[in-house]
């Protein structure tokens, strides 16, 4: 497949870049600056530059997009609006890399994990950020896209286990009661659905096993 990483130069990015190229699969690094991932193919530009026939082409594109500071939390939806516009009405799927902050409590899907009392108070703000720009792209109906929350504990030099479990839309724990996952395990994961491609315009989670 082709395949169009933007952020590739983030570890997150860099980690699916990997995953993708050992797979064989024709991977293009969409960054800013020089890449410093293992895809391909590089494409320097801003993600907010991009053009419909900059992601012409593609079976896939990737966001790792990442913005933490505050006066760069509403890029978390702008990034969103400005890729989904992009491929609207086109049979290039678009997949997230996404927080786990907005997973629900329980089945009525009405409190999410940012809102427990016990959720740190320093990621407050970027997972209220992420947890909009999820609402955003929920309302493109004539987009490919599928949104992966990692586990609350998003590891990036974690183990590659090869093994993660499937969730949904609820915050879910393993056997130990943990909620966890290295990039690697992420990397895996977000290739499996791309390659599959099970769930079109919804919101899956994965968890280390």
């Amino acid at each position: 497949m082709k395949i169009a990483v933007v952020a590739a130069n983030g570890l997150a990015g860099q980690s699916i870049v990997a995953e993708a190229v050992a797979r064989g699969h024709q991977v293009t690094a969409v960054v800013r600056s020089e890449n410093k991932s293992q895809a391909q193919d590089v494409l320097q530009k801003d993600l907010f530059d991009l053009t419909k026939e900059d992601l012409a082409g593609f079976d896939v594109v990737v966001t790792a997009f990442g913005a933490f500071a505050p006066e760069v939390l509403p890029q978390h939806t702008t990034s969103l609006e400005h890729l989904a516009g992009l491929l609207e009405n086109t049979a290039t799927r678009l997949l997230v890399v996404g927080g786990a902050g907005s997973l629900y409590l329980d089945d009525s899907l009405t409190s999410q994990l940012s809102d427990a009392a016990d959720f740190p108070a320093e990621f407050q703000p970027l997972a209220k950020a992420m947890a909009n720009g999820l609402a955003r792209l929920r309302q493109f109906d004539k987009v490919k896209w599928t949104y992966i929350s990692p586990a609350a504990d998003f590891v990036a030099d974690g183990e590659k286990t090869g093994n993660y479990i499937l969730a949904g839309e609820v915050f879910t724990v393993n056997e130990a009661g943990e909620s966890a996952i290295s990039y690697a395990d992420y990397a895996i994961a977000m290739l499996d659905e791309i390659e599959k491609g099970k769930h079109l315009q919804e919101r899956i989670s994965v968890l280390g096993k």
